[in-house]
């Protein structure tokens, strides 16, 4: 026999979960299918793990540090095997949490690997994928393999590491994120290929314990969605710590020794150039999990290799939904929980509204941090508005200078006419923290005067923000 329920999630990422659990508030009865661990890639090999290790490196650093800050100590150790575990601990005990709200809010979990039937029904195997982590123990009380059906279902499958022909991961010389994240030492020399944010948290994260890095970036710069002015400010700052940054430039052959790799390089201007290093992290996007459910066979539309959807996270099919890294650009966890809830609440006949990309944070977990949202000026300028764009630099805040960390800036966008905020740019210390002010603010609709009029405490690095402001309309007051 089947089981029935109002609502089936595949998949038990942020997205997924969260889904669910919307899904259970509002009185659907939901399960949601996961067949390797709850919380998906960003608790479990993401947002959460990475960021653990990136702590760890700015541990370390500071620890180094110590001197300026009139601290003794004996020099600091990288113990990368401690490092690495508790990350893992971290990971482990937010995978215990999403268990626990999921039980709280009486939402069934099934263990498998789930295929689409019909538009109605699902079927679930045993899980053909080894887990890469030692399997989580289900909860207690979790379903297996077997027929369920709904009368609604959603898609949350999220993605995997992107291969390049040539690159093919081995899990030995040639990494995906998985193996990055895990390394039983520290390699000596490490070319990192894409430098979106997740090759670039990767270059730092080794650099910062000593490790030699090269980081090279097919496109003119690195960091491609950021806003050029600031990507190059991160380029010249990452070139001060050691890092080796070459754009403009691709990988076009790989010979693999006994001791490392050799990978030889062209740039866009013909230029060659040979780089050896023991390990090369591929770090050149991710592809999302669309293969194994049976949407061809439903006539679900795939586009560009994602699932197109509404802006409610309707496909062409009724009654299935997507979410998430699976459903496209950005690929962000608040953006897969943000995308979840408005599916479910649209759904449940709950007043929702589609998500609007252009006011969902990017984030970039590297020292200093880089955050953003809105329109780069590139894009503003696309536009064809008169814009009116400020800059602050953190060197000119007593907070930033007394912190010891007075690299970045802040770059604001306005409307000249309407005044309207249309992008924000932060690097520099905190920024992932900060950038919630101005998507507040964007969400809101705040006018430049009320954003000028706002206190922001002193002496804090949030002034930074209220002096770029300040600039773009010519009153800043601290340069």
């Amino acid at each position: 026999m089947s089981e029935t329920y109002d609502l089936l999630v595949i998949g038990a990422g942020p997205g997924g979960y969260v889904a669910a659990i919307r899904a259970a508030q509002l009185g659907l009865r939901t399960a949601v299918v996961e067949r390797e661990h709850l919380g998906g890639i960003c608790l479990n090999w993401g947002c959460i793990p990475t960021k653990a290790l990136l702590r760890s490196a700015e541990v370390f650093h500071l620890a180094g540090a110590g001197a300026e800050f009139g601290v003794s100590h004996d020099t600091p150790v990288a113990d990368i095997v401690r490092m690495v575990a508790r990350s893992r601990e971290v990971s482990g005990r937010l995978n215990a949490g999403v268990g626990f709200l999921l039980k709280k809010n009486k939402v069934d979990v099934i263990f498998g690997e789930a295929k689409l039937l019909g538009a109605g029904a699902i079927e679930v195997a045993p899980s053909a994928k080894p887990p890469v982590l030692p399997q989580a123990p289900p909860p207690k009380g979790a379903l297996g393999p077997g027929r369920y059906e709904a009368r609604h279902i959603i898609i949350a499958t999220g993605a995997r590491p992107r291969v390049l022909k040539g690159l093919e991961p081995d899990g030995d010389r040639i990494w995906t994120y998985f193996e990055a994240m895990k390394p039983p030492r520290l390699p000596a020399s490490l070319l990192v290929v894409g430098a979106g944010a997740i090759g670039v948290e990767f270059a730092f994260f080794y650099r910062a314990l000593g490790v030699k890095v090269t980081l090279v970036e097919a496109l003119p710069q690195i960091l491609p969605s950021e806003d050029v002015e600031i990507a190059d400010l991160a380029k010249r700052t990452f070139m001060r710590q050691g890092i080796e940054i070459l754009t403009a430039t691709s990988v076009t052959g790989l010979e693999k020794g006994a001791e490392g790799l050799r990978a030889a390089l062209r740039g866009t201007n013909g230029a060659t150039k040979e780089v050896s290093a023991e390990r090369l992290l591929s770090a050149v996007g991710v592809s999302a999990n669309v293969e194994g459910l049976g949407l061809e066979a439903l006539g679900v539309r795939i586009e560009k290799g994602v699932i197109a959807i509404d802006g409610l996270g309707r496909t062409s099919v009724p009654g299935i939904y997507a979410i998430g890294d699976v459903a496209g650009a950005p690929m962000l966890a608040h953006k897969a929980e943000h995308e979840g809830v408005a599916c479910v609440e649209a759904i449940a006949g709950v007043a929702t509204h589609a998500l609007d990309k252009t006011r969902i944070p990017g984030c970039v977990y590297t020292s200093p941090q880089i955050a953003s949202v809105g329109l780069t000026e590139a894009k503003a300028k696309e536009t064809g508005l008169s814009l009116k764009i400020g800059r602050f630099p953190m060197r000119a805040n007593g907070k930033a200078i007394a912190l010891g960390e007075t690299e970045g800036m802040v770059k604001t966008i306005f409307d000249a006419k309407s005044v309207r905020l249309l992008g924000a740019h932060l690097f520099g210390p905190e920024a992932t923290e900060l950038i919630q002010g101005f998507v507040i603010a964007m969400n809101l609709e705040t006018t430049e005067e009320e954003l000028m009029r706002s206190i922001f405490p002193h002496p804090t690095i949030s002034e930074t923000m209220h002096e770029s402001v300040l600039d773009a309309f010519g009153r800043a007051i601290h340069i």
